[in-house]
């Protein structure tokens, strides 16, 4: 059975992970440095108390998280600055800046062990480049932010100035490779928009993946009417509820910009949808449901309506929480700073987008049987969604209109957070960033990247009998010290795992082999081949 086939690989990668946990990690000092900027929510974020000093996270925390979440994070916009207050005057929101600014940006909750992949974000793709060669500090960087606040703020701006140029100090004044993902690319261009001479002195490259250069239309109409999860399974039994989040990202710049943009011209103009119960004409005759349609200017008439009414309990104080006109006119002229920026001469762009994902690009509420009567019954309305090819977050007609001019634009099928994790996305990386030997496979005439396969898996089922077959492979590197011989023998060993049947589970065998094939240089080529077998009880 194919369960007992991932105990077999979690054990291997488990012993994979201890045999080389005692060596030091390789490192190439000869590699250029790497910025990894986050998208929404990517960030930890913590809260300083004025009086004490003491620090906690209050993003992410799965336990014990809504009270402190709607305590220390819900906030207000100040159109005078553009900045987003936290409604607590005894706290401020910080973002930690140990190792060099990657853990803000790497495992967004640490304390959770249970289940920590959904609140992992750029943890795998550190990890991966940790195996290249980088090395914390030196060649390899992040920068966290407060996601509440605009794209264009000041002060955000002023703090990735101040990175880019503590980046290129340490590095020994060697250019910089910027990789964002999804809003972090929104970040990087107000930047390079408002601060070209910066931006070109001090970036070599930039990297965006899964960037919603034009907006996340049917995402982010849905956010401002009803809220979202950031994480998903049982931990949203822990976590900060929907409507917590609702009431804090509609006080929030950074969402208003991601919404359609306005100087794009989309191939089909996204939609909000309303199945709306209507009277007849002369008020005698009976009532009727139509389809109404609204295009994204047209919309924002919705959205102050349904939110009209929208209040927030804080502290036992209720405060009114409607849609904030003050903060779509901020966010109108951030978008004309993202649609005027321009490309330095001297720095190349790379563009990595998600697709094979049904994608919300239209809302639509209510329906022929049950239309919206009232529009602001909207937030208790479950959307339903009109898609497009996309990463299941940024259609891909947004992620590509970039307006600068790349070197390559990329498709990957993948989901939005998850192309942080693809091997085909790791392998681009290390063309364009110069890691190790050219790569034979990759064109860049026809931007494309041809992936060796590393992971096969089949199944097959018949009278009874089940076959599931896997096979798997590593690449290991040691660090200088230890040295293997590449002329050695291969070893190979082997692992078995059974279970008896019960009236749950059938009865099944797996066994795998697994060869170390040495390669020089400190390197070694891991492969696993298993194969498991269940019988029907």
């Amino acid at each position: 059975m194919a369960i007992l086939l991932e105990e077999i690989i979690r054990s291997v990668e488990a012993f994979l992970k201890l045999k080389n946990s005692t060596q030091k990690p390789y490192v190439d000092p000869n590699l250029d440095p790497v910025l990894l900027v986050p998208g929404i929510a990517g960030s930890i974020l913590n809260a300083v108390d004025h009086d004490s000093g003491k620090e906690e996270r209050v993003w992410v925390r799965i336990f014990g998280a809504d009270h402190e979440f709607r305590t220390k994070m819900w906030s207000r916009f100040d159109p005078s600055t553009g900045k987003t207050i936290s409604l607590d005057p005894k706290t401020s929101i910080v973002v930690p800046q140990e190792r060099a600014g990657l853990l803000a940006i790497d495992v967004l909750d640490p304390d959770l062990i249970v289940g920590r992949e959904s609140v992992f974000y750029f943890h795998e793709m550190i990890t991966e480049m940790l195996g290249w060669g980088f090395e914390e500090g030196k060649t390899l960087f992040g920068f966290g932010y407060d996601f509440r606040q605009s794209n264009r703020l000041q002060e955000a701006m002023d703090l990735f100035a101040k990175k880019l140029e503590s980046v290129y100090k340490a590095s020994g004044e060697k250019k910089i490779n910027v990789i964002s993902h999804s809003m972090g690319g929104l970040l990087v261009k107000c930047f390079m928009s408002l601060h070209s001479d910066i931006f070109e002195n001090y970036v070599q490259n930039w990297i965006a993946i899964a960037a919603p250069f034009r907006g996340a239309p049917g995402y982010i109409t849905s956010t401002l009417l009803n809220g979202m999860s950031f994480v998903n399974g049982w931990e949203q039994n822990f976590f900060v509820s929907k409507w917590s989040m609702h009431q804090l990202l509609i006080e929030c710049p950074s969402i208003y910009e991601l919404m359609c943009c306005p100087y794009f011209k989309w191939e089909l103009p996204p939609v909000l949808e309303l199945w709306r119960e209507k009277e007849s004409n002369d008020g005698v005759g009976a009532s009727g449901v139509v389809l109404e349609s609204y295009r994204s200017l047209e919309s924002l008439e919705v959205f102050t309506k349904s939110l009209c009414d929208n209040k927030a309990d804080y502290c036992g104080e209720p405060i009114d929480l409607p849609f904030n006109w003050k903060i779509m006119e901020w966010a109108h002229e951030t978008k004309r700073v993202l649609h005027n920026a321009e490309l330095p001469p001297k720095v190349k762009f790379y563009n990595i987008y998600g697709t094979n994902l049904a994608t919300p690009h239209s809302v639509c509420y209510g329906n022929e049987k049950m239309p919206v009567k009232d529009l602001t019954d909207l937030r208790y309305f479950q959307p339903t969604y009109i898609c497009v090819d996309g990463d299941g977050t940024v259609p891909v007609e947004s992620a590509m209109a970039d307006g600068l001019e790349a070197v390559a634009r990329v498709g990957v099928p993948g989901e939005h957070r998850g192309i942080l994790n693809d091997h085909r996305v790791f392998r681009m990386l290390k063309q364009w960033l110069n890691v190790g030997e050219p790569d034979p496979f990759y064109n860049p005439i026809n931007d494309y990247v041809i992936l060796p396969t590393t992971f096969e898996m089949e199944e097959h089922h018949e009278n009874g009998v089940e076959v599931a077959s896997v096979k798997e492979t590593w690449d290991i590197i040691s660090d200088g010290n230890n040295k293997n011989d590449a002329t050695a023998a291969s070893t190979v060993s082997s692992i078995s795992v059974s279970r008896t049947g019960d009236d749950q589970n059938p009865q099944g065998e797996a066994r795998a082999t697994l060869t170390v094939h040495p390669q020089g240089d400190g390197r070694q080529h891991v492969e696993l081949n298993a194969v498991s077998v269940s019988v029907d009880a």
